[in-house]
């Protein structure tokens, strides 16, 4: 079930994260609004799953937006051009609609002409597995300099406000990296990426078929999730995904400085964390006051760690992600030497 692991070197040298960005509505929603909604107690949303306030998108915001402001973010931070950009590799399960795909007018938004431009939609795992595909680019072609990497996700327009299972957990937002040729023995160093289409149902959305132009009103677009059953699939790959990447590096859980986990659940990721032997200290955790924001979570918080400082030159990071589908994954990379220890701009 393991999809690819570790594509190696480019062009002669390493691949690594060289600049980061973020983009996130500006309208806050607290859980006392969310536990109104649903008709429950705030304390158990906040308590319980962990999540305070989250972000939703407005009626006039899409998942494009956010895209382009925090690709502009992450280009910034990097020191590149548009026009230098080799491909544009967008990780999205909400896209503002089937076609044109959403990375397409990304690409056409920012003035990358020249670059190949696509989706990939791997649910909460998107951004690992676009990152994957980034760096195989740059290891296919040594022509190219720069990939961009941009996770969006808009699920609010996707929650049923009556289900207490989901609804209280989603927020929305976007997240960036672009990719790069960094010196030896820096930047990325694995990847494992696996999936287990039998564990489809776990989480579904979206309906089964188009409709034709008038129908009766559905709910059959809201997400649906099997919570409990989530929950203990990152339970049991969790342990799993940090043991095979310290093996593989030869380091112990005491050497990772910042953990960066698709933010499922905040109160799930501090356990499972825990239950690895990590630290709370090693964690980056956004899902209090930002959710559950899928595909966007990793570099959110990979964005956020670098604005205030947390991740210098030379740090070891580790990302892991869980997905419908059910696709789980890890990266483990090195914060490269040539990226700026300052942060991107929002």
């Amino acid at each position: 079930m393991t999809g690819f692991i570790s594509l190696g070197s480019a062009g002669g040298a390493d691949v690594g994260i060289l600049g980061t960005g973020s983009s996130l509505p500006a309208q806050r929603v607290s859980s006392s609004d969310v536990a109104e909604t649903v008709g429950m107690e705030r304390s158990w949303v906040a308590d319980r799953i962990g999540v305070l306030e989250r972000r939703f998108a407005t009626r006039d915001e899409t998942s494009l937006d956010f895209a382009v402001n925090a690709a502009g973010a992450a280009i910034e931070a990097a020191g590149v051009s548009p026009s230098e950009l080799g491909a544009v590799v967008l990780a999205t399960s909400t896209a503002d609609r089937p076609v044109p795909g959403v990375g397409v007018q990304l690409q056409g938004a920012i003035g990358a002409h020249d670059a190949v431009a696509f989706d990939v939609n791997a649910a909460c795992a998107g951004f690992l597995v676009a990152c994957e595909i980034g760096r195989g680019l740059l290891a296919a072609n040594p022509r190219q300099e720069y990939v961009l990497v941009v996770a969006s996700d808009t699920y609010s327009r996707y929650m049923n406000p009556a289900d207490r299972r989901t609804y209280p957990l989603f927020g929305d937002g976007a997240g960036a990296v672009v990719l790069g040729r960094v010196p030896q023995g820096e930047g990325i160093f694995s990847a494992e990426l696996s999936t287990d289409g039998r564990l489809a149902h776990y989480v579904t959305g979206g309906p089964r078929i188009p409709r034709p132009p008038v129908v009766a009103a559905s709910d059959d677009h809201y997400l649906r999730m099997a919570g409990r059953d989530v929950a203990n699939l990152v339970r049991e790959k969790f342990p799993h995904l940090v043991n095979d990447a310290v093996k593989e590096r030869g380091i112990t859980v005491g050497e990772i400085d910042h953990v960066i986990s698709h933010q499922a659940n905040p109160r799930l990721v501090e356990e499972v964390a825990r239950a690895a032997g990590f630290e709370l200290e090693q964690l980056v955790v956004t899902g209090h006051y930002l959710g559950n924001t899928g595909a966007a979570s990793i570099p959110i918080g990979l964005d956020v760690a670098v604005r205030d400082g947390r991740i210098r030159r030379g740090d070891t990071i580790l990302m892991i992600a869980f997905g419908a589908g059910m696709s789980w994954g890890r990266m483990l990379l090195q914060w490269p030497s040539t990226a700026p220890s300052h942060p991107g701009g929002r």
